[in-house]
Formats: C-alpha cells, structure tokens, sequence
C-alpha cells in the first residue's frame, strides 16, 4: 500500500514533522473536546443515585399520607374555634382585663381598624402605655396566651421622662370569623294581588 506522504514528495525529515504535527493536533483535539467529558458518567451516576434516593424519600412520604391525615384531624378537633362576629367586642374587654391584672397603665387608645374579607374580621388597635418592666411582659404575654386571639404586630418602647418606668405604643391585632351570610326570605305576594284567568272561547264558522 502506497503510503499517502509518499504522494507529497516529501523528505524523510519533512515526513517525520508532518506526523509530528498531526499527532500534536490529535492530542490538542483530545485535550479540549475528550479529556474535559471524563467525570460525565460519574456525575450521571451520582445523579441517578440521588434521584434514585429522592424517589425513595418521596415513596415513604407517600406512605405516611393516612397517618399525617389522622393526626391533622386530632390537632384540628383539639383546635380552638374562632370566635364570631358578634363577640368582636370582646378585644377591647381582654385589653382592659390584661391591664388590670398585669398592673399596666393604659395612657391612651386609637380607634379600632377593621379589615374584612369573605370569612375573618381583623381588628386592629394601637395602645399608649407606661409600665413597669415585669407588668409589661406579664401583660402582652397574657395577651397572647390561652384562648386570646391577640396578638401583637408592633412594639415600641423607651424609658419615660422621670426614668422610673418604660413608656411606649403597642399595635395589638386580634381575627373573628365572620358569620355566614343569613339566606333571605323567599319574597311574599303583594297584598291583594290575583290571578285572573282569561277564557278564549273559538266559535266554528
């Protein structure tokens, strides 16, 4: 077989430094599109693991699905209703109350805030206070403990003039459910309406 660099016309040196280019290319090729792609099946490996692993995770979550359910039925009967509209004004009740019995003096009150939407009343009052340090904890955790809806949004405090007591303002925020829409009355017939029946007698020709 008739080697290709014969055709060249080529000297043995000039043959040798043509290989020798080639084989450089070669390895130049190797090192830029082959050598950079030989971790891929390792990283296609560990991708399959951790998928692999991730559908078990998920398999065993599934599996848990009637369990979770019961226990969200348990927490949901242990739950405490949302009190109704009309017993909104039971916020102002639990402020006055919590004040009394923590010691905490209430220096003014905005008015009430009302946001509202298909279901829940939000109330929304901003309290003016001065207080002892141990009064003011006991009183905004009372607040928020047992079966008080209160919370609060916003607090701020700073030491009053003579320095013997905290002074400050509270945002307090309290949720009602709001009563479901009453049906109204299927409408009556207006007094002294009749029906009158007209009759159309057709005579043969």
């Amino acid at each position: 077989m008739t080697n290709p660099l014969d055709r060249l016309n080529l000297r043995p040196f000039e043959k040798r430094l043509v290989v020798g280019v080639a084989v450089v290319f070669f390895v130049i090729l190797n090192a830029w599109f082959v050598f950079p792609h030989f971790s891929d099946l390792g990283q296609a490996q560990k991708q399959r693991t951790d998928a692999l692993d991730k559908i078990k995770r998920w398999q065993a979550e599934i599996q848990q699905a009637a369990s979770y359910q019961r226990q969200i039925k348990a927490l949901e009967s242990e739950g405490q209703a949302v009190p109704a509209e009309e017993q909104q004004n039971q916020f102002s009740r639990a402020i006055q109350m919590q004040q009394a019995q923590s010691g905490v003096n209430i220096t003014s009150t905005s008015k009430q805030v009302v946001q509202t939407n298909q279901f829940f009343l939000v109330l929304t009052e901003q309290v003016s206070f001065e207080s002892g340090e141990a009064q003011l904890v006991d009183f905004l955790y009372n607040l928020g403990a047992g079966s008080s809806l209160i919370r609060v949004r916003d607090l701020a405090v700073h030491p009053n003039p003579p320095r013997q007591a905290l002074s400050g303002n509270v945002k307090l925020v309290a949720s009602y459910q709001k009563n479901p829409p009453k049906k109204g009355a299927p409408a009556a017939n207006p007094s002294g309406a009749t029906s009158k029946t007209t009759t159309l007698t057709v005579k043969r020709p």
